[in-house]
């Protein structure tokens, strides 16, 4: 199963100070459900690894986080591509947890539930958290400079060696899908051995 693990705000949607809590606020970054159409198209699933603190801290409930989630499916929808699932921390960072980035336990599960080796799956974020937790498994880390990224971004190869950097998730799934035609065109594979790559 070819799988990619990527953060949702400041990754796929614009990310707020004050918390994207209704799905009014939840806006996609122009460009962002295309890219993950495109790598549906080619052949990845995507899952989301996000923190949501916001329901600990009582901003807001399961119904409205709910509701994000059904806008983004609905608009994913409209340009062909989908999420296969979403996976996220309702702690408070004083809780005490395994799942909120950057300790690993969303990583866990997603591995579990999956049955992959998280070796082989990329992450994407636009935060050091984000990458920390899915590198603590194994996981190649892509950084992508919208949400915190641009701030995140300096002394990231110090602190998460082997970050990749790209300018937004279109630019990820662009590299994605040129590595991908370099490891088809290497094993003399033709288009049809995964999937679309346009």
């Amino acid at each position: 199963m070819n799988l990619i693990i990527l953060d949702r705000d400041g990754t796929i949607n614009e990310d707020r100070d004050d918390y994207v809590k209704s799905a009014d606020d939840w806006l996609p970054i122009p460009g962002s459900l295309e890219a993950i159409a495109r790598l549906n198209h080619a052949g990845w699933h995507t899952v989301i690894a996000s923190n949501q603190s916001g329901l600990g801290r009582g901003l807001f409930d399961m119904a409205s986080l709910n509701a994000m989630h059904a806008k983004m499916n609905a608009l994913l929808a409209k340009v062909g591509g989908r999420i296969d699932a979403v996976f996220f921390c309702p702690h408070t960072p004083d809780e005490t947890c395994e799942c909120r980035k950057p300790l690993p336990g969303l990583f866990r599960q997603i591995g579990e539930r999956y049955g992959v080796d998280l070796s082989t799956v990329p992450v994407v974020g636009d935060s050091l958290r984000d990458l920390q937790a899915g590198v603590a498994l194994g996981c190649k880390p892509h950084l992508v400079r919208t949400g915190k990224g641009a701030a995140t971004e300096p002394g990231v190869s110090q602190l998460v060696p082997g970050t990749v950097v790209h300018d937004d998730l279109a630019a990820f799934a662009e590299h994605m899908i040129q590595q991908e035609r370099l490891v088809r065109g290497n094993a003399g594979l033709g288009e049809a051995s995964l999937g679309r790559l346009d």
